[in-house]
């Protein structure tokens, strides 16, 4: 029997305020824990919350980006359920009237073909706290600082097909809310996460299977590893004979397999109701198209851009807008290059990214700043040393943090562009080996490749390649 699968995902996107949605406590990472919880995350009798305009900026930022509707009036609800976490008995939320909806998403799949990602709503929330297990045995502890840290939870339509589409299309979210400013994206520290709604039916069918969620996934990895765990564990139910039960699922990665936490609630378990504490959020026209004005270029638009303006492949330029700091550093190295933004588009997202990926580092961080890159690819563009040589000069600058020109003088490593030392070598290496020299007068053209290795070897790879090629066929033609 043929099997889709069918995958919506609920986004939770922490918001980049100093402080949280209703309330004065910080939202940075890593304090004691309590340390960022007063009265108002905790719900003290007699406390009021007051919404904080940045997450309301945020959201409304957001929700242009992605071509949605803004409400101009929504509304927050209480979303009453009992954990441990969440000391007031309920989270307060938007539920028939969020601030954002419709919208969405084009994401490009492994074969290059374009889909498009329905965006159902994305709504402002309070997160709730944290509940701890590690190192302490047969207890649970609470922290309450993530209590009431403003959330923008994205909830999109049903329209993923795969894990591999579903990965595409969260970190095509992630790489929006960053380039907005409005989210770190850390996904470590739970700043980004998704609960995955997953279902199968057979093919050609119309009507939804019965879904499982897969809670809090902060990794891209997880959500492909428990996606296709889900669906195959589905599959398996079905083709048994059973039925699958609706309910929320946690992601084990250690098992890399979800197990069941609870039976699905629905939305009337919830027992919505307006917040009678919190006014409905109004906002015009000239607020909306305010924020509008300043909005940033966007991936999408700044892929184009660099398609057109820097005469890159659509993949190349889709590479180096991944991040709004990656595309800024490819900008600054063409800048300062004077042009080749090929040559430059070729190191970034080569050499460079390599480099950053095997040390685990952003791009904010890299040991070779745009301007060293771009006075190393100087002296490639001027024939100072050939592209194999500059590999081995970006890795000494990204280990001495040292310019391209100072690692070139002190190693002697400039390419030989001169006639003389090039056809010296190359008489020595005919000299050598003739017995694959006459091979090659005989009608063997490919030991052409065999001279060229010896007589690069023979200079160190300091021979100019163009130069040697010509003065190598010119000689062995002789």
């Amino acid at each position: 029997m043929a099997w889709e699968t069918v995958i919506g995902l609920e986004i939770h996107a922490q918001l980049a305020t100093r402080s949280k949605i209703f309330s004065g406590s910080a939202t940075a990472f890593g304090a004691a824990p309590n340390a960022q919880a007063n009265l108002v995350d905790l719900g003290y009798p007699g406390v009021l919350p007051v919404l904080n305009g940045a997450a309301v900026r945020m959201a409304v930022m957001f929700g242009l980006a992605i071509g949605a509707r803004i409400a101009q009036r929504s509304v927050f609800a209480r979303k009453n359920y009992f954990y441990p976490d969440l000391p007031k008995g309920y989270q307060i939320s938007q539920y028939e009237l969020p601030i954002v909806a419709g919208g969405q998403m084009d994401i490009v799949l492994e074969d290059g073909s374009a889909k498009r990602v329905g965006i159902t709503r994305a709504h402002l929330e309070e997160d709730a706290g944290k509940s701890l297990h590690e190192g302490l045995p047969g207890q649970s502890g609470i922290d309450l600082n993530r209590a009431g840290t403003p959330l923008i939870e994205i909830v999109s339509e049903p329209d993923m097909r795969s894990a591999k589409e579903a990965v595409a299309y969260m970190k095509k979210v992630h790489t929006l809310v960053r380039y907005l400013r409005i989210c770190d994206g850390n996904m470590q520290e739970g700043s980004f996460r998704c609960d995955a709604n997953v279902s199968v039916r057979q093919v050609g069918s119309e009507k939804l299977g019965t879904r499982a969620e897969i809670k809090n996934i902060n990794s891209f990895r997880f959500v492909e590893k428990a996606i296709n765990y889900e669906v195959a564990r589905q599959i398996e139910v079905l083709e048994g004979g059973g039925k699958v039960v609706q309910e929320t699922r946690l992601y084990d990665p250690d098992r890399a397999e979800t197990r069941s936490m609870r039976s699905k609630e629905e939305a009337n378990d919830y027992r919505y109701f307006p917040d009678p504490d919190l006014l409905p959020v109004e906002i015009d026209n000239a607020y909306i198209e305010g924020i509008r004005a300043q909005l940033p270029e966007l991936p999408d638009q700044k892929a184009q851009r660099f398609a057109t303006q820097y005469g890159l492949s659509h993949y190349d330029a889709l590479v180096l807008t991944a991040s709004s700091e990656l595309a800024d550093y490819f900008e600054q190295v063409v800048q300062k290059l004077g042009g080749e933004p090929k040559l430059a588009a070729n190191w970034v997202s080569g050499d460079l990214s390599g480099f950053l990926n095997r040390d685990g580092l952003e791009i904010t961080h890299s040991r070779v700043d745009a301007a060293a890159l771009a006075g190393l690819l100087a002296r490639v563009r001027d024939n100072t040393i050939s592209g194999k040589i500059a590999k081995d000069v970006f890795e000494a600058m990204w280990q001495d943090q040292q310019s391209a020109d100072a690692i070139i003088a002190a190693r002697g490593l400039q390419q030989i562009t001169d006639d003389g030392p090039i056809e010296q070598a190359i008489a020595a290496v005919m000299a050598a080996n003739p017995a694959q020299l006459a091979d090659y007068r005989s009608g063997k053209d490919k030991l052409f490749g065999f001279f060229v290795g010896q007589v690069m070897k023979a200079t160190q790879g300091k021979a100019n390649p163009a130069r040697l090629n010509e003065l190598l066929k010119k000689l062995l033609s002789g």
